[in-house]
């Protein structure tokens, strides 16, 4: 009996078209210029980190860099680790209900959330790995214009998003991973060729 409703579940999600891609990988990856160019071209947008903001600004918490850090692991111990992802799952829904086929995610994080999005989304969720040598990722948080890190918290922002925020499970194992290690232009050639195999496009 359960094994025909899933199959009717898996059914229902083809018949659907829906597609959801979330990038994942550490600081200084490229994941914010990933999302940036694939929304450009019109796609809906769904950022974890919204929802932590407003959290904050519900609980009258100055939102700095530091201190999401700290309530996105405060957040986690005391409302559970899937806080944020139900609240994310929510609105994918709101959007499909609406009629989008195609969605963006930005800003999955941890195992906890990868397993609820992969289990709410059968065959609908792609997770795509950004990743680059840490020396250069590090280089890059070392000249960016907005609060650039110096190379020991470039390195305590790694080991801090590994053990505290489970991040390194979904990038171990996304289903696509582009090496960000080039130029914009040839990042941007490997994101139109990933997006093409996935068949993320505007839905007809």
């Amino acid at each position: 009996m359960r094994a025909s409703g899933t199959l009717k579940a898996m059914t229902h999600h083809q018949e659907r078209d829906v597609k959801i891609i979330a990038f994942v990988g550490l600081t200084g990856a490229g994941k914010s210029s990933a999302v940036e160019y694939i929304t450009e071209k019109g796609f809906p947008k769904i950022y974890f980190g919204g929802i932590i903001y407003a959290a904050m600004n519900e609980a009258g918490i100055e939102i700095t860099p530091e201190s999401q850090q700290v309530f996105r692991e405060e957040i986690r111990e005391r409302e559970g680790k899937d806080f944020v992802v139900k609240r994310v799952i929510k609105q994918a829904h709101d959007l499909i209900d609406s009629g989008q086929k195609r969605i963006v995610l930005d800003g999955l994080y941890t195992w906890t959330e990868y397993k609820l999005l992969k289990h709410e989304f059968p065959g609908e969720l792609t997770v795509v790995a950004i990743v680059a040598p840490r020396r250069l990722r590090h280089r890059r948080l070392a000249v960016r214009p907005e609060r650039p890190f110096t190379a020991k918290e470039a390195s305590d922002r790694d080991w801090t998003e590994i053990e505290n925020l489970e991040k390194g499970g979904p990038i171990a194992i996304a289903d696509h991973f582009i090496i960000n290690n080039d130029d914009l232009e040839h990042f941007h050639e490997q994101l139109d060729s990933a997006l093409e195999e996935i068949d993320f496009r505007p839905s007809s």
